[in-house]
């Protein structure tokens, strides 16, 4: 059970990064490609990880979310 919300912990501060990123690319500015290198090997691995983690937590969402499994009254 551990790894599993290990697991769940990266994936949700990758889909922040992500996220993040996203925020700075509206503005015109994207840090990812300002650290990494555009299309850089770094920058694809981190945009494909921040990828996995959302596949990751919209496939686990429901089993992991305490407001999303039905609660005995």
């Amino acid at each position: 059970m551990n790894n599993m919300k290990s697991l769940h912990m990266v994936a949700f501060v990758l889909l922040v990064i992500g996220g993040l990123n996203w925020l700075l690319v509206a503005f015109g500015y994207n840090l990812v490609d300002k650290l990494l290198g555009v299309g850089s090997t770094a920058s694809m691995v981190v945009y494909v990880l921040v990828g996995l983690s959302a596949i990751y937590e919209a496939a686990t969402h429901k089993a992991n979310c305490r407001n999303c499994v039905s609660q005995k009254m």
